[in-house]
């Protein structure tokens, strides 16, 4: 195998390392219907191999016009770069009613929940070993690499910064959903947005 170039496929770094001292919060999402925007939106990380390392991504969607409303890239795991992500998404969107995530420590974090607690967000957590709780996001993590990180060898971080930045620009805006009716996220975002 190694004379052919060929890799054995299996997960690499876990990116949902739970605190047991941080308080974990009830699946919300559970026999929910999702009729609007800002009703739900959800939050993963994700690892991105780069030059014998890793980087790591977070982004949060509206799950309802499944729009990334933002993102972003560190090469550390801490969680400021989790909240980083949520303040620039409420001061770009707003807030919603719901929040959800897994039981990462960076999502636990009494930083992380603090920004939610005083924006009278609901919060909400994926069920233990429960990856499709979340499963938005996991098919935006799907799309993004084989459309775009499988097929880049991107040599710099600011050039996978860019083209990171590229492929979601092209998501929202020109990428047709099927679940959407074939509208792209953008599409259904702001016609929503101005019926309110």
């Amino acid at each position: 195998m190694k004379e052919l170039g060929l890799k054995a496929i299996y997960p690499g770094p876990k990116t949902s390392q739970p605190n047991k001292e941080h308080k974990k919060y009830p699946y919300l999402l559970r026999e929910l219907k999702i009729e609007h925007l800002n009703q739900v939106w959800s939050s993963d990380i994700t690892y991105i191999k780069y030059k014998g390392s890793h980087m790591y991504l977070v982004a949060i969607i509206d799950i309802f016009t499944r729009k990334v409303l933002s993102w972003h890239l560190s090469n550390t795991m801490d969680s400021h770069f989790c909240c980083e992500c949520l303040n620039e998404a409420i001061r770009l969107y707003g807030t919603p009613e719901i929040f959800n995530t897994d039981q990462g420590s960076q999502f636990t974090c009494r930083e992380f929940i603090e920004i939610l607690k005083s924006n009278n967000i609901k919060i909400s957590m994926d069920g233990k070993g429960r990856a499709l709780d979340n499963v938005y996001i996991e098919r935006l993590w799907r799309t993004l690499k084989y459309e775009n990180i499988f097929l880049y060898d991107y040599d710099t971080v600011k050039e996978l910064r860019k083209g990171i930045d590229r492929f979601f620009k092209f998501y929202n805006t020109e990428r047709f959903h099927q679940s959407l009716n074939y509208k792209t996220p953008d599409d259904i975002y702001f016609q929503c947005a101005s019926s309110f």
